[in-house]
């Protein structure tokens, strides 16, 4: 049996402490122009800043989430809690998600409403507070750039692929402003607003997919359990691998464990740190739970 998961939960809350920096400035900077876009939408009777701010909603809930997370993962676990509490970041996720389809829900009505007469809308103020709005989110995904891992961590790589949309919709409200400004197209803002909302919805479908899926204890996206069971099995010495598992525990942490039938005669303590090094290499698993057996063991529900 090899057990690395103290020390891997540990190297895990070394790389979540790491993206702390990043994402509480990026926190503070997406949740200021996300109430300046909302006020600024209500003061100049924009429904493409008020959408916009809406999207931002999601992106200020999804980092606040992943800080809520590191705070919640800084505990110890328990003997109810063996795995401590990361998968309060799922379950805050999906709740996420489905309060974003409210959201695009409303957007969506308040833009029918106004396709028949578009009131008119202060599109000087809008342009500005857009184009600051678009500034701010440039910021904040540089310093997630720069300071957090969004490449290998899913869950910052969501955040900033969030703040990436939020820049797109900026630009929506920029050029909705424009065409306001320019010709009196005052249909513009809720045309830019749909398809902010669609935005929305696209977003909260990839929450609510991926949340349900770990929820459920599916496999992670790019893990493919056939070929890694095959890798294993061709381990010199190694008869046969069943009972294989991977799951995600949270974001970013991912779990495996599986039963490892071996010739007799054979030294486990070798196969069994080959099978942790292809796991940690190859596939960037780390915590791992793997059972060495051997033909004497009666392994129920299980036939050689």
């Amino acid at each position: 049996m090899g057990h690395q998961h103290d020390q891997d939960l540990n190297h895990f809350n070394d790389k979540r402490d790491g993206n702390r920096k990043g994402l509480i400035v990026a926190l503070i900077i997406t949740t200021s122009i996300m109430l300046l876009e909302f006020f600024g939408g209500l003061i100049t009777n924009s429904l493409a800043l008020l959408s916009d701010s809406g999207h931002m909603l999601s992106d200020t809930s999804s980092l606040l989430l992943s800080l809520i997370a590191i705070w919640f993962a800084s505990r110890k676990p328990s003997a109810s809690k063996t795995y401590g509490y990361y998968r309060f970041e799922i379950l805050a996720a999906l709740f996420n998600g489905l309060t974003l389809f409210v959201i695009s829900g409303f957007i969506i009505y308040e833009a029918i409403q106004r396709f028949n007469e578009p009131p008119t809308v202060a599109s000087g103020t809008m342009i500005l507070i857009a184009a600051i709005g678009l500034l701010a989110n440039a910021i904040s995904a540089r310093i997630l750039l720069k300071t957090a891992d969004v490449k290998d961590n899913i869950n910052l790589k969501s955040a900033y692929l969030h703040i990436i949309g939020d820049a797109l919709g900026s630009v929506g409200a920029l050029i909705a402003g424009l065409l306001m400004l320019v010709f009196g197209w005052y249909i513009a803002d809720p045309i830019i607003s749909v398809l902010v909302a669609l935005l929305i919805l696209k977003s909260a479908w990839g929450i609510l997919k991926q949340s349900i899926h770990i929820l459920l204890e599916g496999s992670p996206p790019m893990m493919n359990t056939e070929e890694i069971q095959e890798t294993l099995e061709s381990i010199d010495g190694v008869r046969t691998v069943h009972d294989l598992h991977i799951w995600t525990i949270t974001s970013g942490l991912d779990s495996f464990s599986c039963h490892m039938l071996i010739e007799d005669g054979r030294d486990e303590q070798i196969i069994l740190q080959q099978a942790i090094n292809i796991l940690k290499d190859t596939y960037k698993i780390e915590h791992t739970t793997i059972q060495i057996e051997k033909s004497d063991l009666n392994h129920p529900g299980f036939t050689v």
